[in-house]
């Protein structure tokens, strides 16, 4: 069989010795990438490419950080080392703790043409030990890791070494010698989502659907669930009244009954007086927006002046005076108005 042909990932037989932690942001990240990629292309399997920015302490790695990748133009499978290069010097300045650990893409299952990526991804990373002459990344840099997202899987097996319910895999590098000819393939390596106390801060703001949610919104969105059920089920009994009028559908007489007694309990509401009612209770409620929003908007300009009073007697004592400030005498005075009228 042709090397091609084979399976590069290792029988789950074969285990990996590495302890590795994956983080929220690196999921949120890959997943948005993924998302906004099949989106802009209308396609279900784009092709999707990115760095992992993490630490290592011996076998111990943890994947923080993503950040996307570009391929040269017209070539999928050649990456952009420039736009690399330059994006890791980037999170270096802000992150300088977290290292260039891997790289992660779409796919059901790595294949031969993730062995050709990462085979890049192994000459970037001799050429930034060589470039950074640091001893640290010889031994590991020279084996990036690939964290795979698999969308086409919903539940793992039960027979899973990671035991997780995300449709992650995360795979390490190496060496597979048979009759006598060595080719690069993976093992599948086990993961934990490990999250800090921001992380899940975040991540529960994030699943409640960002800021600005209140007691009264949800209170609100509750509401506006229920009556928006409760539109669609009168409308299914109206259909049902009107098909039964066409002769469309044959008439159950306890069923319109059911309907009657229902209608009949309805309180009257097309009445003068439910509808003046109405009309003050809707004219009390827009005002009482109307006047928040006043108040909002007052509040606002109050500070807008406040900042500009304290700009205006900011700049109109540095031209007077360019020294020292001078001190407030009797009356509101200055100082130096006392030499001034003496």
């Amino acid at each position: 069989m042709d090397t091609d042909e084979q399976s590069v990932v290792l029988p789950s037989s074969t285990t990996s010795g590495l302890s590795l932690s994956l983080h929220p942001l690196p999921i949120l990240n890959i997943s948005e990438h993924f998302t906004r990629l099949r989106l802009q292309s209308r396609s279900n399997s784009p092709f999707v490419l990115g760095a992992l920015l993490g630490t290592q302490n011996g076998r111990e790695v943890e994947i923080v950080n993503t950040f996307e990748l570009a391929t040269e133009e017209g070539r999928d499978d050649l990456v952009d080392h420039g736009f690399l290069v330059s994006r890791r010097d980037q999170y270096k300045q802000v992150f300088p703790s977290l290292e260039f650990i891997g790289w992660y893409t779409i796919a059901p299952v790595p294949t031969s043409r993730h062995i050709a990526l990462h085979e890049q991804a192994r000459q970037f990373f001799r050429l930034l030990a060589s470039e950074t002459h640091s001893l640290q990344f010889t031994g590991y840099c020279s084996t990036p890791l690939l964290l795979v997202l698999q969308p086409s899987i919903i539940t793992p097996s039960s027979s899973d070494i990671t035991g997780q319910t995300l449709p992650f895999k995360a795979y390490e590098p190496t060496i597979e010698i048979r009759d006598k000819k060595t080719r690069s393939v993976f093992i599948e390596a086990p993961y934990k989502v490990e999250t800090g106390e921001a992380e899940r801060i975040a991540v529960d703001w994030t699943a409640k659907g960002g800021g600005g949610s209140t007691s009264l919104e949800s209170h609100l969105q509750t509401q506006r669930a229920a009556v928006k059920m409760l539109h669609e089920r009168i409308l299914v009994l109206v259909q049902y009244v009107t098909n039964v009028v066409a002769g469309q559908v044959p008439t159950d007489h306890t069923t319109l009954r059911s309907l009657s007694a229902l209608v009949a309990s309805l309180p009257a509401s097309e009445n003068k007086g439910f509808r003046e009612e109405f009309d003050t209770e809707y004219e009390d409620v827009q005002l009482t927006a109307f006047l928040s929003s006043l108040t909002k908007s007052t509040n606002i300009l109050n500070d807008l002046v406040d900042k500009h009073l304290v700009l205006t007697v900011g700049s109109r004592d540095d031209r007077t005076m360019p020294g020292s400030r001078r001190r407030m005498g009797k009356q509101g005075m200055m100082t130096g108005d006392w030499v001034m009228h003496s």
